[in-house]
């Protein structure tokens, strides 16, 4: 041994003591507990198991390979279908400019600061919906359940309208399109246009008789359809391809999901602002109409839009911010996230708008042309007078101008007589006012329009492909908020779970495929999702603002973000989003009730649509969608409350916390634990950390501890259960 050694030991080992000293002057001096504890050294560990922790973890749980995936990723789930034929709809049908007064309201007091929370708890946590909120509150944890089974119910059919849309595009590929014109229907003596279609339209007998090939009412199955099956098995293999591997596959696919509807919005809207009329219909949205912006519903369905373009209460946001780093500004991406997908509702509904104006121009041209022929009639059979028409009008061909004066002039010279000719005002508003939303709007009315544009194969094919993107998008995020939660909680790999999940809600999705199909899918998208996702997110409110605790919630923010989120979010949070989504709730619970439970069912006969009910077996399964999304809320609260289940080691509630990262840790939480408190049970297992110092509690099985004594979040040291060393055996 060197001359030395020793000396250079005592001071090694004076070193060791003085920092252990400077752990323990940490801790609570006044902590009776503390001072019955003992110091305990394992030097069996490994030198590098510490750096090796680490590593370890990160390859456990996946991350994001840049900012700019995940924005991406969360852009594509918030901005789905809806932006492009609901938000629209909603902005025509509730005062056109002046309803955007409400919804960014809305979106300030409701959307940003939900969204917001959402992507926290997922952030700091690091587990999907079931896992974050089984940790924050068992009693609670049915939350997270209840948000599985939503996305469950919405993936079933939302997938559908994907195949619908793969098929539409499908069909793009020809020239002229299949829907431009009726067909002929051929018989032993002539030729004639099939009578359905004459009553109706070349686009919606396309819909309802090529495409879905629809029944008559919701009871008449009428077996599969088979286009439509292997379109609905198409899209579920590529929803199953870009989430077999997570986000490590999806992330990829986003970037291309997620931006090409916007390249494809954008050629949109040049195209249609060269076509003739298009200015008639971006005037008419954006024709503020201010007496209805006051009315109690316009507010309503604004709150419903805000709640529902963000994803609020699915799951996917809290599955997608668990893949954060700890650090991550998840308030910069809860602003930013809202205003892309708002301007995206706007972008989308001046692309709609301009090109229904031009259809509307189409229209009222042909209008025009038809009533113009009426008139000469009447002129020439003497029902109407020659001396009352102008003289600069022409016939042969009138303008809109003239015919809305010839129809004026007639109007008051025939007043008693009037009603009994027949002729139409040809009003291009009256077009425009034909409030259309949905797959009316998707397939009948935006299809009808482009088979007026100039190269109209390519404008479908491209239209198409955008709604397949936008579908996508959506369905990665509603996936992942069911296979993250389930991977976390239950530890099975996530390429056989996703390919069973798919797989099992290919076999389900089947009854949306059947002839009667586009009826089930009107009952899953009014029932399945709506009711349950508002109690869902006013119970995530609750939880954190009054269950959790508003005070601790807003530090636990200020550790991770490094800084106090504004004190706008500590009184949305606590008092006004909760409230406002409880009115929200109860309006729905009144409007549903006040509004009997039917569906608008295709009648081949009368060529139109007509309101029929629920049969009593679809009641049933309209009561049965919404009860069975909510149960586990009270049926984990029960289960919890009464210990009827006890917890064991690797139980749901059983997380820690180091440097950011979450182990396994057999705990049982309470109900007011912090987000990085915990209670350590005695005979847990060593978590091996730094240098294994861990400390014996002799006074009692179990003890809370800050893991941090540096700060809320540090690196700190665990309590195990180890044989009593004295502080002199160092």
């Amino acid at each position: 041994m060197p001359k030395n050694s020793k000396v250079a030991k005592r001071e090694l080992d004076d070193d060791f003591v003085d920092s252990v000293k400077d752990l323990l002057s940490n801790e609570d001096s006044g902590d009776e507990n503390f001072k019955k504890s003992s110091l305990v050294v394992r030097d069996d560990v490994d030198k590098d198991r510490d750096i090796e922790e680490d590593s370890d973890i990160d390859e456990e749980r996946p991350a994001w390979n840049s900012k700019l995936q995940y924005i991406l990723a969360q852009v594509g789930f918030s901005v789905g279908l809806g932006n492009v034929w609901r938000f629209p709809y909603l902005c025509q049908k509730n005062g056109g400019g002046a309803y955007l007064v409400p919804y960014l309201i809305l979106l300030l007091v409701i959307g940003i600061p939900v969204f917001f929370l959402e992507l926290s708890v997922g952030q700091r946590i690091r587990r999907g919906s079931i896992g974050v909120w089984n940790y924050i509150s068992p009693k609670m944890g049915g939350i997270g359940f209840a948000s599985c089974i939503v996305c469950l119910f919405v993936a079933l059919y939302y997938n559908v309208i994907i195949g619908w849309s793969l098929f539409y595009f499908s069909q793009s590929f020809q020239h002229p399109l299949p829907w431009d014109q009726c067909p002929l229907v051929k018989n032993a003596s002539n030729t004639f246009v099939e009578p359905e279609c004459e009553k109706s339209s070349a686009t919606t007998y396309y819909w309802y008789r090529e495409a879905l090939n629809i029944s008559n009412s919701i009871t008449e199955g009428g077996g599969l359809n088979w286009k439509m099956t292997l379109c609905l098995l198409a899209a579920w293999i590529l929803v199953c391809l870009a989430m077999i591997k997570g986000i490590q596959s999806s992330g990829k696919v986003m970037y291309f999901s997620s931006l090409f509807p916007y390249a494809v919005l954008t050629c949109f809207l040049v195209r249609a602002l060269l076509l003739n009329g298009s200015v008639d219909g971006i005037r008419h949205m954006f024709t503020p109409k201010l007496e209805i912006m006051l009315e109690p519903k316009v507010w309503r369905e604004a709150a419903t839009q805000v709640f529902f373009a963000l994803g609020l209460g699915f799951g996917g946001v809290i599955a997608f911010s668990s893949y954060n780093k700890r650090d991550n500004n998840c308030h910069f991406d809860a602003v930013l996230v809202s205003f892309i997908n708002f301007f995206t509702s706007v972008l989308a509904t001046l692309v709609v708008f301009a090109v229904l104006g031009f259809k509307a121009n189409i229209m009222n041209e042909q209008c025009i042309s038809k009533n113009t022929v009426k008139i000469v009639n009447y002129l020439e059979a003497g029902n109407l007078s020659w001396s009352n028409v102008p003289h600069h009008v022409n016939f042969s061909s009138m303008s809109v101008k003239d015919y809305s004066l010839v129809y004026f002039i007639f109007q008051k010279t025939k007043e008693e007589e009037f009603d009994s000719l027949g002729l139409d005002p040809c009003q291009i508003e009256d077009e425009l006012n034909k409030s259309v939303q949905g797959t009316g709007l998707a397939f009948i009315a935006f299809t009808e329009a482009m088979t007026h544009f100039p190269a109209s194969p390519f404008w479908s094919v491209m239209f198409f492909l955008m709604l397949v993107n936008l579908g996508l998008g959506s369905m990665f995020g509603t996936i992942e908020g069911i296979i993250t939660p389930l991977v976390d909680t239950f530890k099975v790999r996530k390429e056989p779970l996703t390919v069973g999940c798919c797989l099992l809600a290919f076999c389900i999705g089947l009854l949306f495929v059947q002839r009667s199909g586009n009826y089930f899918v009107t009952m899953f998208d009014d029932y399945s999702a709506t009711l349950p996702l508002l109690v869902v997110v006013i119970l995530e409110n609750v939880t954190i603002a009054w269950i959790y605790g508003i005070d601790k919630f807003i530090d636990d923010l200020k550790d991770m973000l490094g800084f106090t989120p504004y004190r706008y979010y500590y009184y949305m949070w606590k008092y006004i989003s909760p409230v406002l989504l409880t009115i929200l709730l109860i309006a729905s619970i009144v409007q549903m009730g006040f509004t009997p439970p039917g569906y608008y069912a295709w009648i081949a006969e009368k060529a139109s649509e007509e309101l029929q009910s629920y049969p009593p077996w679809g009641l049933a399964l309209c009561i049965s969608l919404i009860v069975f999304a909510l149960l586990p809320v009270p049926l984990v609260f029960i289960v919890r409350s009464c210990n009827l289940i006890g917890d064991s080691t690797g139980s749901l509630a059983s997380v820690s916390y180091k440097r950011g990262k979450m182990i396994k840790e057999t705990s049982n939480l309470e109900d007011d634990a912090s987000l990085i408190h915990e209670k350590i049970q005695s005979e847990m297992p060593s978590p091996n950390i730094g240098s294994s110092i861990y400390r014996k509690q002799t006074g009692s099985p179990t003890l809370k501890v800050d893991t941090a004594p540096n700060g809320r979040y540090g690196i700190g040291y665990l309590m195990a259960d180890m044989s009593d060393m004295n502080e002199a055996d160092l």
